[in-house]
C-alpha cells in the first residue's frame, strides 16, 4: 500500500507532502497503515469534501492510496474532516513532521 499526503494552508500557507509505502516502513508502522485506511474507508468517500461554511486558514489534505491495483484520491477540507478519516490524517502527519 502506498500513500501519497499533501497538506496545503493554513495561516503560513506553508505545504507538507510526503509519501509512505508499507514495503518501505518498519513492521509495526506497516501494519499500521492499512487498518487506519480502513477504518477511515478511504476508498468509499466522496474525492472532494468541503465544508458548508468554508473558514480561512484552515489545511487543506489531499490523499492519494494505491492498493492491490486500485487507486483512489480524496481532498478534503480541514473543516469537513470526517471523524474516521482524522487518525489517518493525524498519522500521515506524523511520519510527514520525521521527514
Amino acid at each position: 500500500m502506498r500513500i501519497t499526503f499533501e497538506r496545503t494552508g493554513g495561516f503560513a500557507g506553508i505545504s507538507k507532502k510526503t509519501s509512505v509505502d508499507t514495503d518501505t516502513l518498519p513492521p509495526h508502522e506497516a501494519a499500521k497503515l492499512p487498518r487506519l485506511v480502513e477504518v477511515a474507508d478511504l476508498f468509499r468517500l466522496p474525492e472532494l469534501i468541503t465544508s458548508p461554511n468554508p473558514q480561512s486558514d484552515r489545511f487543506q489534505y489531499k490523499l492519494t492510496v494505491e492498493d492491490n491495483g486500485k487507486q483512489h484520491t480524496v481532498t478534503v477540507s480541514e473543516a469537513a474532516l470526517p471523524g474516521t478519516l482524522r487518525p489517518l490524517i493525524e498519522w500521515l502527519q506524523t511520519i510527514a513532521q520525521k521527514r
